[in-house]
């Protein structure tokens, strides 16, 4: 899923099978829904042997990526991109703006 701070927000909507899955109130009883036969559940442990063991040991872990971006063919047009880069740059100034605002009481 891709997530835009103004043209597509993360909502809770969009955690709710996690938090299902995560179970915060019984953790030993949390259930995952990645298996081999269901390759397209979105959520699945790891042992700390399994990352491990993985070449160039990184936390980045990909059950799910965007068919949809796996060839080139398939990109957005470059003014797409341009566009929700400049998008998201300038929800990024408008964060650290807040946050400015809140530190300082002013915005200066």
């Amino acid at each position: 899923m891709q997530h835009t701070l103004k043209m597509n927000p993360l909502k809770y909507s969009d955690l709710e099978d996690f938090v299902s899955c995560y179970n915060p109130d019984d953790r030993h009883n949390r259930s995952e829904t990645w298996n081999e036969e269901y390759p397209e559940g979105r959520f699945c442990r790891f042992t700390y042997e399994e990352i491990i063991a993985r070449d160039k040991t990184s936390l980045d872990i990909f059950l799910l990526r965007d068919k949809s971006l796996a060839y080139l063919d398939n990109l957005p047009d470059p003014d797409i991109l341009a566009n929700e880069i400049i998008e998201n740059i300038e929800a990024v100034l408008e964060s650290f703006r807040e946050i400015v605002i809140t530190l300082n009481g002013n915005g200066e």
